[in-house]
């Protein structure tokens, strides 16, 4: 949908000026135009408006209620617009690197790891970029991406990391608590957390148990929750079982904050990977750090 009504751009950067410094001719300097130029645009504004937006008693111009009002609103939506701006621009050097990825990818392995990375390359801001958004790879907006993916693009660099392995975690006092939990087609006397909002590449819980060769079935009870990492939580909490994906869920196993309570795994060709959008030449090597550091954090893991 158009967003409209709108003034022009420059009508309201002069109105900005002028109305900050009560001048014509100081907003000119300013901008580096004439004193003439921004009365024109201040007049073209007020047009467009149908109100007069200053009071002028020569030499001398004050903003009217009007004016007053709208220029608080002008001034904000400017200074939004060029913080904004600003942001973008500040990770166009050479020394900064945005890693794009998923709120799970992020909070259960990248996260935690990355304050090795930041304590190697102290010189070097990392921006990390985290969305369950559908990605477009075809316009990318990172220097280097983690994703769990199906079919790579085919404008991108790939490496993979590891492939897709599914497998129901709890905690040790649910599984504690439900002693019938030995076989998979018991599954469903439990509690199953399942996840709301689903990436289309992701497995759920009727097609893991298709996929595993068990006829899919409503369990006991079932928590939905929107958000992966907060679904991992409830599973440590002890609210029900939760489908893992090796490697994300790592440290919380080895830590014995959940446990399986069967040993079904399901195996997939799809991979997560590191990708990286071949136009980015000039932040190859920035990238090449990151990316060398990930395998040599992978290649650490106990599993």
């Amino acid at each position: 949908m158009k967003i409209s009504p709108l003034p022009s751009l420059k009508s309201l950067v002069a109105f900005e000026s002028a109305a900050r410094h009560l001048s014509f001719t100081a907003a000119g300097a300013e901008l580096n135009v004439t004193q003439g130029a921004v009365s024109r645009q201040i007049r073209q504004l007020e047009v467009f408006l149908g109100k007069a937006l200053f009071t002028r008693i020569n030499p001398n111009i004050h903003l009217t209620p009007t004016g007053a009002q709208y220029y608080q609103t002008v001034k904000r939506s400017l200074e939004d617009v060029a913080s904004a701006t600003g942001d973008i621009l500040q990770w166009q050097g050479g020394r900064q690197l945005t890693v794009a990825t998923t709120y799970a990818m992020a909070s259960l392995w990248l996260l935690p790891r990355i304050a090795s990375f930041k304590k190697r390359y102290e010189n070097l801001d990392i921006r990390i970029l985290a969305s369950d958004a559908s990605q477009d790879f075809k316009y990318p907006e990172f220097d280097i991406g983690m994703f769990y993916v199906r079919s790579t693009p085919s404008n991108m660099k790939v490496t993979s990391l590891f492939e897709e392995e599914v497998f129901p975690v709890c905690s040790r006092g649910y599984l504690d608590n439900h002693m019938g939990i030995k076989k998979i087609d018991e599954l469903s006397k439990s509690t199953l957390l399942y996840l709301d909002n689903l990436p289309s590449e992701w497995i759920n819980w009727p097609e893991w148990f298709q996929r595993v060769g068990i006829k899919p079935c409503d369990p006991k009870a079932r928590i939905n929750i929107n958000n992966y990492p907060m679904l991992i939580q409830a599973a440590i909490g002890g609210q029900g079982i939760a489908l893992a994906w090796r490697h994300l869920v790592d440290d919380h196993l080895n830590s014995g904050e959940l446990v399986r309570p069967i040993d079904t795994v399901l195996k997939t060709k799809a991979q997560f990977c590191l990708l990286e959008p071949e136009e980015n030449r000039h932040i190859k090597d920035n990238v090449a750090l990151f990316r060398n550091w990930v395998l040599e954090e992978l290649k650490q893991s106990p599993n």
